[in-house]
C-alpha cells in the first residue's frame, strides 16, 4: 500500500457512507484504507446489507457482494468479511497483511469491554467526539470495568473528559478529569483536571483548589504555561475573500464532530 491510492476499480457515483466517522468513500481502495486504518470501528453499521448492495450496485463487484452475503446466515468474524474485500483489489503488501493478521488476533483476544473503549478512542481520534461520548457513557454504565484492569473506569473517565473539551463543554470536563484524579491521583489526571477548572473557574476557585490539593511547584508551574498559551488568541486573517470559506470549513467541521 503506497502513499497514493490508485483505483482499479469502478468509482461510484454515489457514495458509501461511513455513519461512525460521518465520512463518505466512493472506491474500493478508499474502503480498504479506512479498514485497515479503523479496525475498532468495523463493526456491524458497516459490514451489513447495505454495503453489499453498494458493492453489486455502485462497483460492479457481484461476485463479491454475493460471496458475503453467504456470511449473513452466521455468526462471522471480522477477518472473513475484510479478507475478501483486500484481496478482491490486492490492496496489501504481504507485511500489511501480516500486520493486519496481529491486530486482529490482538482484538479478539482482548475483552468486550476493552475493545468498547478502543473503539471510543479511535473516535476521539477522527474527531467524532459526540459518538465517543456515548460510547464512554455506555462503558461507565458497566459494573465490572475494573476487572479489565486497575484504573481502567478512570481511563475511560479521563478521555470522556478530554472529548467534552473538545466540544468547549469545559464544565462536564471538569467533571470527567475530577473523577479520573480522585480515582487514580496520577500526574496526568491532576494536570487535565486543573487545567480544565483553571480555564473555566475564578483565579481565586483555581488556587483555593490547589491549595486544598497541595499540588506541587512542578507542576503548577507546567499549568501555567499551558494556561498562558491557551489564553493567548491567535490572530486569523479574516478578510472578505476568505471569510466565506472559513465559516463555511467551521460549519462542516461542527458537523461531522458532532455527527449531525
Amino acid at each position: 500500500m503506497s502513499g497514493y491510492i490508485l483505483c482499479q476499480t469502478k468509482k461510484a457515483e454515489i457514495p458509501y457512507y461511513i455513519e461512525n466517522i460521518s465520512t463518505n468513500v466512493y472506491s474500493l481502495e478508499e474502503l480498504c484504507y479506512y479498514f485497515y486504518h479503523n479496525l475498532y470501528l468495523v463493526d456491524e453499521t458497516i459490514l451489513n446489507e447495505r454495503l453489499c448492495v453498494w458493492f453489486q450496485e455502485e462497483l460492479d463487484l457481484p461476485k463479491l457482494a454475493a460471496k458475503l452475503r453467504t456470511l449473513f446466515v452466521r455468526n462471522f468474524s471480522i477477518e472473513e468479511f475484510l479478507y475478501p474485500v483486500f484481496k478482491e483489489i490486492n490492496y496489501l503488501t504481504y507485511e500489511e497483511m501480516k500486520n493486519l493478521n496481529m491486530q486482529i488476533q490482538k482484538l479478539s483476544e482482548e475483552s468486550p469491554l476493552l475493545r468498547e473503549k478502543c473503539k471510543g478512542d479511535a473516535l476521539v481520534e477522527s474527531g467524532m467526539y459526540v459518538h465517543a461520548i456515548q460510547v464512554y457513557q455506555k462503558l461507565l454504565e458497566e459494573e465490572t470495568l475494573e476487572e479489565v484492569r486497575e484504573g481502567f473506569t478512570e481511563d475511560i473517565f479521563h478521555n470522556l473528559g478530554c472529548a467534552y473539551s473538545y466540544l468547549f463543554q469545559m464544565e462536564k470536563a471538569v467533571e470527567c478529569f475530577q473523577k479520573a484524579y480522585e480515582g487514580s491521583r496520577s500526574r496526568e489526571s491532576l494536570i487535565a483536571y486543573l487545567l480544565a477548572f483553571g480555564v473555566t473557574k475564578t483565579p481565586e476557585e483555581y488556587q483555593n483548589l490547589v491549595r486544598r490539593l497541595g499540588v506541587e511547584k512542578e507542576i503548577l508551574k507546567e499549568i501555567k504555561a499551558k494556561l498562558t498559551e491557551f489564553g493567548k488568541k491567535p490572530e486569523i486573517p479574516a478578510d472578505s475573500e476568505n471569510v466565506d470559506k472559513m465559516l463555511e470549513n467551521l460549519t462542516r467541521d461542527y458537523h461531522r464532530s458532532t455527527g449531525s
